[in-house]
């Protein structure tokens, strides 16, 4: 009746047509959860996480090609649908959407549903016929190649050996299908990773074409349900561990506030632009230098005239001796209050107008922030997670600082009296920066300086 050769059935057409997928991976690509994402193409949450799970969380690429308008659209089943159960004729319906009458004739035909031995025409029937129609899956290159497979395989999950050839098989984890779980055990493998197992089959086999793959098509082969070759299991030996990937602007916002005190008015892209400029004096950079038995001192550096200054932390009664209370105050010294109470006594001295802004990282340590803003008229703003650029003056500060406190020492030896001629070593030092002068000198030009006009410097 309708043309098409005889098929096995392939079951009830799926939930969900290409443009509600394609509505869906769009708001997963600009961070929304699956569930959310499934509400939002018009499916149930359930069904949105299927979609996330089936592909791994490997966003496709292929729904997003624009149509050219050659085929019929989705809308355009509809309409034929609609008009041609109100007996209107096939030219017509072709003159009013302004195709070929044998265009509208082949549609009926072809992608109508045979159930009950009639053919009735419905929109969402003879749009699954044309998905189905349209999917031509390739082949994976390691699924048809398996040397190929396993030359990847034995680099990504092979044994641990010894330099005699002994396999050291590590600790038994069971795969449970789900990320890697924190401070646990972890399988034992060779781990390459596939950018390091793409990049090594040139040189192992460099006159054999065949012996080629993209790290790509690897996490692909590892993350993807159906592609064949290599199994789930696999993505244990990856050093991230995760089971789906993790779409980058998901993880970004994730990443924007992980802490519960840090809110979305004081993250870096609020801070005020005049910052990244330089020329006006009063914003500082801080973090804490952390030495051996968590021992500990804070750093404030001025951006523009790089002026340093070092704060005390002293270890509480008890450290050492007496257990320390759930929830109580770190007795190591540099805890939330401890750190408030340094800087407030730090730049107490400091007039108004160097008062303006502190940049920190996300370090507990500064939960306190309101109320040091309001003890001091420091903003407090936030760094993005793992972006030590973006203090980089107090990064190179410490950098410094590291001659007088090496890593593996303890500091907490050291008084205030240590730390202020550290910190007055490093402010008599000329810099580059500052044409030579030292931030001193340059701090003295701002303080003087009627019109507030400070060292206009960049980097």
């Amino acid at each position: 009746m309708t043309g098409r050769p005889a098929m096995v059935s392939p079951g009830r057409p799926p939930v969900g047509r290409v443009e509600q997928r394609r509505t869906f991976w769009a708001a997963v690509a600009r961070g929304v959860t699956s569930t959310d994402a499934g509400m939002e193409a018009g499916v149930s949450e359930v069904v949105g996480s299927r979609w996330f799970r089936e592909r791994g969380g490997v966003i496709p690429q292929a729904i997003f090609k624009k149509d050219s308008g050659r085929y019929l659209s989705f809308e355009e089943r509809e309409l034929i649908a609609l008009w041609h159960a109100q007996n209107v004729s096939i030219r017509e319906i072709a003159r009013r959407l302004g195709r070929h009458p044998s265009t509208v004739s082949r549609e009926l035909r072809r992608n109508a549903a045979t159930r009950g031995g009639t053919l009735a025409y419905r929109a969402t029937v003879a749009q699954w016929h044309r998905d189905r129609r349209a999917a031509r899956p390739k082949t994976a290159k390691l699924a048809a190649n398996p040397r190929l497979r396993r030359y990847v395989e034995q680099r990504l999950a092979g044994h641990v050996v010894t330099e005699d050839g002994v396999s050291v098989p590590g600790p038994a984890v069971p795969f449970t299908g789900r990320n890697r779980a924190r401070r646990a055990d972890r399988r034992w493998g060779r781990a390459w990773s596939p950018e390091q197992i793409a990049a090594r089959l040139h040189r192992d086999h460099p006159d054999d074409p065949t012996m080629r793959i993209s790290h790509e098509a690897i996490y692909q082969a590892l993350y993807i349900e159906g592609r064949g070759a290599l199994t789930r299991e696999h993505v244990a030996c990856l050093r991230t561990g995760r089971a789906l990937r993790v779409p980058r602007s998901r993880t970004r916002r994730e990443r924007r506030n992980n802490r519960g005190f840090i809110t979305p008015d004081h993250t870096l892209d609020r801070r005020p632009a005049e910052v990244d400029e330089r020329a006006t004096p009063g914003h500082w950079e801080g973090d804490l230098i952390i030495g051996l038995n968590r021992s500990a001192i804070g750093t404030l550096v001025e951006r523009t005239t790089r002026y340093t200054l070092l704060l005390p932390l002293p270890r509480m009664d008890g450290f050492g001796v007496q257990d320390r209370v759930k929830n109580g105050a770190p007795l190591a010294g540099h805890g939330a209050q401890a750190v408030k109470e340094a800087i407030i006594a730090a730049v107490a001295h400091l007039p108004e107008k160097m008062r303006r802004t502190l940049t920190w990282d996300r370090g507990t340590e500064m939960a306190l922030h309101s109320e040091l803003t309001v003890a001091t008229g420091l903003a407090v703003y936030f760094c993005d997670p793992h972006s030590p650029w973006q203090r980089g003056t107090n990064e190179n500060t410490n950098g410094l600082l590291r001659q007088y406190f090496p890593k593996g020492t303890d500091i907490s030896r050291y008084g205030p009296r240590e730390l202020a001629a550290v910190a007055h070593t490093l402010n008599m030092r000329p810099r580059k920066k500052l044409a030579w002068r030292t931030p001193h000198e340059a701090l003295q030009a701002v303080l003087y300086s009627p019109h507030l006009v400070g060292v206009a410097t960049t980097g």
